[in-house]
């Protein structure tokens, strides 16, 4: 049997992806089994944000598989402290408590919030809230998908977790009337990934932030996808000058190498959690922390952010001009950007599906749309041709037909 059958004989069908068979990458580019070569238009969902196989962050993950991986947090190591003071350095913040995955440092927040609220804010013991909004995506574990709206994430795993009330993204009006005295904070994406690359209203981040303050609240921005030089800056939240009390990172926090999410916030708010009060064992290990240094340490450079910034033009000439010939509407931030086909068109995997046979590789995601976001350390030559067979697909897709285009251009 090929790996793909294996797969589908023996492994739980919780995904359906494309049928590519990848084997090795490089920078932005992929290779299946059989060696043909495909632009990668996903970037694991941000979580490779400085591409395949980096050099600094390989180099920095093979020193320390010499040394030690995992302690546990029974002990000290020499690289967890020096971690968590660079990357709240990078925030701009007090504290940070790394996790794994990026539904964990959700998890985490939600817990320092409710804390938060029975131990600073006084709220009634069990009876915490947070607002969250519509089209979130943060997660899959029970607490999450119980304030999901998406049906295929959510359906079939009640009861749910009560304490959460849910509103219109980018209504600050609907937020201010759903805050009572039970609620303790509020949980956003300042772009909604998962979505369709969703962009809130300008003002809104600020208008959020001025409610926190003035209702006595924790603005907690989800950036697990949209932090960390997607966008164009460090956090997206940096679009509009506005620092939230708790940011939730993880995916490209990692380096595409090793799951590393992270919870960062000043001392008022993380110093909540006390020794057995919140855990992890594999949260903070060594070979973790030491591609999360790198990351920092790329990042702290200023020119993943400028490399993102820099493919924003691009993208949006690139996109736009497809709207009106197939593509119902386009939305570019940084190096990121959410398409909507016209549904009668076809469906965004069908689309993905037409890229995949020109050698482009990217995701669907809720019906006719589809996300576009390379990793960071993409060359210019390289993004054009990637949205000229964007192009292309869509228009076989008007033409009704789906065939392979010409081969990728020679890897430099």
């Amino acid at each position: 049997m090929t790996p793909i059958q294996l797969e589908l004989a023996h492994g739980a069908h919780n995904y359906a992806p494309l049928p590519v068979m990848v084997s090795h990458g490089e920078g932005a580019w992929v290779w299946d089994d059989e060696g043909h070569r495909y632009l990668d238009f996903l970037a694991g969902y941000s979580a490779l944000n400085f591409g395949h196989r980096h050099p600094a962050l390989v180099e920095a993950a093979r020193r320390q598989l010499e040394r030690i991986t995992l302690t546990s947090r029974a002990f000290h190591h020499d690289l967890l402290g020096p971690f968590c003071a660079e990357l709240a350095a990078l925030a701009g913040k007090e504290m940070v408590l790394p996790m794994n995955t990026g539904a964990e440092a959700v998890e985490t927040a939600l817990k320092a919030a409710r804390r938060w609220g029975y131990e600073v804010k006084g709220v009634p013991r069990d009876q915490a809230t947070v607002i969250v909004m519509e089209g979130n995506f943060h997660g899959r574990t029970i607490s999450i998908v119980s304030f999901s709206d998406d049906e295929t994430a959510r359906s079939g795993y009640g009861p749910y977790t009560p304490g959460f009330r849910t509103v219109p993204y980018g209504d600050v009006a609907a937020l201010a009337d759903a805050v009572d005295d039970s609620t303790v904070a509020v949980l956003l994406e300042p772009v909604q990934g998962e979505a369709g690359v969703i962009l809130p209203p300008e003002g809104y981040l600020t208008d959020v932030r001025h409610l926190c303050d003035a209702r006595g609240l924790l603005m907690i921005a989800d950036e697990i996808q949209s932090g960390l030089g997607r966008t164009g800056r460090t956090f997206a939240c940096d679009h509009e000058g506005v620092t939230p009390d708790v940011y939730v990172l993880g995916k490209a926090l990692g380096g595409g190498i090793v799951p590393l999410s992270a919870v960062v916030a000043d001392r008022d708010v993380l110093g909540v959690f006390t020794p057995g009060s919140h855990g992890s064992t594999f949260g903070g290990n060594p070979l973790a922390v030491a591609v999360g240094r790198e990351v920092v340490r790329l990042l702290a450079t200023g020119e993943p952010q400028c490399l993102a910034a820099g493919h924003e033009a691009a993208l949006r000439s690139g996109l736009a001009a497809l709207v009106g010939h197939g593509v119902e509407a386009v939305r570019v931030r940084g190096s990121w950007a959410g398409v909507d086909l016209e549904p009668a068109l076809g469906s965004g995997r069908q689309l993905c599906e037409a890229l995949a046979s020109r050698g482009v590789l990217a995701k669907d995601t809720h019906g006719s749309s589809i996300r576009v976001s390379p990793p960071l350390v993409i060359s210019d030559a390289d993004l054009a041709w990637g949205l000229e067979q964007l192009a292309a697909s869509v228009d076989a897709l008007l033409q009704g037909r789906v065939s392979p285009g010409p081969p990728p251009p020679d890897f430099p």
